[in-house]
């Protein structure tokens, strides 16, 4: 079977965003295709999910998280919560050629050794690491052994342990250079005071790679800020609806709020320019309008004297520039010039 090129460009100006479908599928492959044609319709470049299976994640006794309870049967342990949610290989091969026919890239984070192996056999070019894998360190020399393209998110890690982790895939044989990092916080949803999103900046400074955003904060605006403080890859979880029974559908974008933050992000991508200070295109016509120029501020008659008692600056500004003002005082008028007519080099004697 020919292997799948589902490579990532990420060293575009493009900020390459990841729309999460994560496990707000349900368990549902129909419900799975939806997701990836909420995702097309959007602009999203990526759809991800996650790969997993329940037994070689958690144990039977593992609790869950408190946002897990409130959104899911307080009941239910992690296992038997994850286990509904559990992709098999081929829903993962329909809805890889299902993203193909939309044409957005699949992406999914693996979660344990096998779906590691599954992903790589998949044909997939860019492996997502999750936040709570980054101390993981046989995942990490697994996933680095593959040299992919990385995208690793840094949830409630120090610099330290980015640093580490970072070390062990290119020890492992990823390149440096292929390795993106994701600035998250791991709490659904992140309250806006612990978001810190400077720290996003601080990885980029401090390992020179490329860095994102993998938020889960209500609404889009965090986002936004992301993209504007140079964030290369954007990672938004998004459900079909709220309301969904699932542990993820909450914290979630609905459809119309997906694609409001991929138009908003690729109208900052715009809007962010190109660094350099010149007039824009668009602007060219408003030099003369809204610029001066320096006219007769009377009747000058040939011979006179330019003075502040005769000229002034006044818009528009289609003649000579004010900031030769000071020269023009004193030289004498070549013409008799007409009240409020503009004066030019060829005037001045």
């Amino acid at each position: 079977m020919e292997r799948l090129r589902l490579e990532i460009d990420l060293m575009s100006n493009r900020v390459f965003i990841i729309a999460e479908a994560g496990v707000n599928h349900n368990g549902d492959i129909n419900l799975a295709k939806k997701l990836i044609d909420v995702a097309a319709k959007a602009g999203a470049d990526a759809v991800k999910f996650q790969t997993f299976k329940a037994q070689n994640l958690v144990s039977k006794n593992a609790q869950k998280a408190s946002y897990q309870k409130e959104t899911t049967d307080k009941n239910e342990s992690q296992f038997e919560m994850i286990k509904k949610l559990e992709l098999d290989e081929n829903t993962h091969k329909e809805l890889i050629a299902y993203c193909k026919q939309k044409n957005i890239t699949f992406l999914s984070t693996p979660f344990d050794s096998d779906s590691i192996k599954l992903l790589d056999e998949l044909g997939l070019g860019t492996f997502k690491i999750p936040s709570g894998e980054i101390t993981n360190l046989p995942y990490l020399r697994q996933i680095g052994g593959l040299n992919k393209k990385i995208i690793l998110s840094t949830g409630m890690a120090n610099l330290g342990e980015v640093e580490a982790a970072i070390e062990a895939l290119v020890k492992s044989g990823t390149k440096r250079e292929n390795i993106s990092l994701l600035h998250a916080n791991t709490q659904y949803p992140t309250p806006m005071e612990d978001v810190n999103l400077k720290a996003m900046i601080t990885l980029k400074n401090a390992f020179g790679l490329e860095v994102g955003y993998s938020d889960h904060t209500l609404g889009i605006e965090v986002d936004i800020a992301a993209v504007a403080m140079g964030a290369k890859i954007i990672e938004k979880h998004f459900t079909l609806d709220k309301s969904l029974p699932g542990p993820d559908h909450k914290a979630s974008l609905e459809p119309d709020e997906l694609a409001s933050m991929v138009r908003a992000i690729r109208n900052i991508e715009l809007a962010l320019g190109d660094g350099l200070k010149h007039f824009s295109k668009s602007e060219s016509e408003n030099i003369k309008i809204a610029r001066k120029s320096i006219v007769a501020k009377r009747d000058i008659k040939k011979g006179e004297i330019f003075s502040e008692q005769n000229i002034r600056s006044v818009r528009p500004g289609y003649g000579l520039h004010p900031k030769f003002l000071k020269e023009l005082v004193g030289k004498k008028a070549k013409r008799d010039i007409k009240f409020s007519e503009r004066i030019i080099k060829e005037d001045l004697i």
